[in-house]
């Protein structure tokens, strides 16, 4: 479902777009249906990437122990999810401040395809091949501020200037949502729960 809204988006965004507002779903199933699985992908592919493949790092391969790395696989699942609840909060608290309003499963189904490309393309971090993760992700962040930029005037019903405005502000969400990730992973590192390589 939600990968063929994000090629529907890509060919044809209009219809995409109206097609998600109109949809109607329960908060549970936005997170059943869709980011409990969406958060495995980027979770699992470290995962596999790190204990067994390995980071090539100059003439030498570092791979984590499994007992090391499964405590930051899990949360990072966790912060995924939470990321992402976060967003869809943010969209549906901030709408009235731009004069309109929508379910809040609307607004985390929003966020679930606009932060769709990031998950999908964290299939690339089973091969832990830096240029390849740094690439990817930067289409994949591109491709996810495109929907956002377009997503939200159609989804939330207003003119292009107040989405502009809209998507702004909850992009500037995003970015510290993910700046609150990164400090608390380096806090959780500094408490001994670094990963340890073999």
């Amino acid at each position: 479902m939600i990968i063929n809204h994000l090629t529907g988006n890509f060919i044809k965004s209009d219809k995409e777009w109206i097609k998600i507002r109109d949809r109607k779903i329960s908060v549970a199933e936005c997170f059943y249906k869709y980011i409990f699985t969406l958060a495995i992908i980027p979770a699992a592919s470290a995962f596999i990437g790190t204990v067994y493949i390995g980071w090539d790092i100059g003439d030498r391969n570092f791979k984590f122990t499994l007992e090391s790395t499964l405590p930051l696989v899990i949360g990072f699942y966790i912060a995924c999810i939470v990321g992402t609840a976060i967003i869809g909060k943010a969209i549906h608290w901030m709408a009235a401040t731009y004069g309109t309003s929508r379910d809040l499963s609307t607004c985390m189904l929003l966020a679930i395809t606009t932060l769709s490309p990031l998950f999908i393309s964290g299939i690339f971090a089973s091969i832990p091949i830096p240029w390849v993760i740094f690439l990817t992700g930067l289409i994949a962040i591109g491709y996810g501020v495109y929907l956002l930029y377009t997503g939200i005037p159609i989804v939330m019903g207003i003119n292009q200037e107040k989405g502009f405005l809209f998507a702004s502000a909850v992009l500037t969400i995003g970015l510290v949502t993910i700046v609150g990730v990164l400090v608390t992973t380096v806090i959780f590192w500094a408490m001994g729960l670094a990963p340890i390589h073999v």
